[in-house]
């Protein structure tokens, strides 16, 4: 059973006395897009959260999916940069010159190859090359469509639904401003040598010579991806991400009115969150954060710790308190191994998660003597008498 049991944490330091849900942000900040999300990334904390669970057109936001399953073939050599695929009249029509669409303008059974069909899209988000992409890799837009709705899955994106490679209105696409904050981060973390072209400023293409589409490339704010979007009835999106002075941070905003508010909302958020936020570690490596109880063990309970510093983004201004509590499956069975994945430190600012922090048993402990194991049984018809407790851990100086 998942019991959130034993230390909740009070930490007294500051923290951000919002980014709610209802409100959009801290005290004080509030965003005018109907959806965002924007985190932190070597901490993964949670700096803006607005109806951030709530689903929307991705328009070609979805392009970012599409990506993924292009860079995840190339990283795994299923196929090179060099690879070429024919430009089908479906893919033409559909999303080249005709189509009056963002295109690359790649020309009707021609060949092209993967490298220039991955800038294609990354810098023109050319609805031609995600289809030539999807039909070379997958046979037909419709089955790649379905790869990027169980990739999703595999990302952890619950809700997402992707009915083709573009993003072109079909009627049933759907992703959340979270979601597109994990897809963005799984682009960024785990293709370093793909991700770059989401950066290049430019591209030229049959002679014709296209600027990349991200508004935000050319401000300095350190921007270097990924993708902007429109549905018609749910406004202007946009997911972004920036790397300045050390930090970065990944961005996704929907329901904006217009092109131009979307570029300045972007940029106004993404300043707050580079300079309004500070690092603070609340734990060390390999430090006791809690204990969760074994049964029938050697040892009524057993050392959790993190393997990494435990660190959260906190504002400057603004100071709240920190909370938190060890979730766990209660209780653990004897034996038990050391360095075991035994529950999760979730951190909180109010009722808003900021972080969770898989935490792993510090020490073995092995099965106890019979009567132990007989007086756990006991304990264990008493579960619902156990109840979490308070403690306070000072900020560190």
């Amino acid at each position: 059973m998942l019991r959130p049991v034993l230390r909740l944490l009070a930490c007294l330091m500051p923290l951000a006395a919002g980014a709610h849900a209802a409100d959009g942000g801290a005290a004080g900040f509030a965003t005018k897009a109907a959806q965002a999300y924007m985190i932190e990334a070597s901490t993964g904390t949670v700096l803006l959260a607005k109806n951030e669970d709530q689903s929307f057109s991705p328009a070609s936001l979805a392009k970012l999916m599409t990506m993924d399953l292009v860079f995840e073939a190339v990283t795994k050599s299923q196929i090179t940069l060099d690879t070429e695929y024919p430009v089908s009249e479906y893919a033409w029509r559909t999303g080249g010159a005709p189509s009056r669409t963002a295109t690359m303008f790649a020309a009707l059974k021609s060949r092209v190859r993967v490298e220039d069909l991955i800038k294609g899209v990354a810098i023109q988000g050319a609805n031609d090359s995600c289809i030539i992409l999807a039909e070379g890799m997958a046979g037909s837009e419709q089955q790649f469509a379905q790869s990027m709705t169980r990739r999703a899955r595999e990302l952890g994106m619950e809700k997402a639904v992707f009915g083709n490679s573009t993003g072109l209105p079909d009627g049933k696409s759907k992703v959340t401003a979270r979601e597109m904050v994990t897809l963005a981060t799984t682009l960024q973390q785990s293709y370093p040598n793909l991700y770059p072209y989401f950066a290049q400023l430019d591209f030229e293409w049959n002679k014709i010579f296209q600027r990349n589409r991200n508004p935000l490339l050319g401000l300095d704010l350190g921007a270097d991806g990924l993708a902007t979007g429109f549905a018609e009835g749910e406004g202007y999106s946009i997911v972004a991400s920036v790397q300045r002075d050390g930090r970065r941070l990944f961005l996704a905003l929907a329901g904006i009115a217009s092109d131009k508010e979307r570029t300045e909302e972007a940029k106004r958020v993404l300043e707050w969150g580079l300079t309004a936020f500070e690092s603070r570690q609340i734990f060390t490596e390999h430090e006791v954060i809690g204990a969760a109880s074994v049964y029938g063990g050697s040892a009524r309970t057993v050392d959790l710790v993190a393997k990494a510093p435990v660190s959260v983004y906190i504002p400057i201004s603004n100071p709240d308190r920190l909370s938190a509590r060890i979730v766990y499956h209660w209780p653990l069975t004897a034996p038990v191994k050391p360095d075991y994945q035994a529950g999760t430190l979730r951190i909180f600012a109010g009722s808003r998660l900021l972080r969770e922090v898989p935490l792993y048993t510090a020490q073995a402990v092995g099965e106890g003597s019979l009567s132990s194991r007989a007086v756990d049984a006991v304990l264990e018809l008493g579960e619902s008498l156990f109840f979490s407790w308070l403690w306070d851990k000072s900020a560190p100086g």
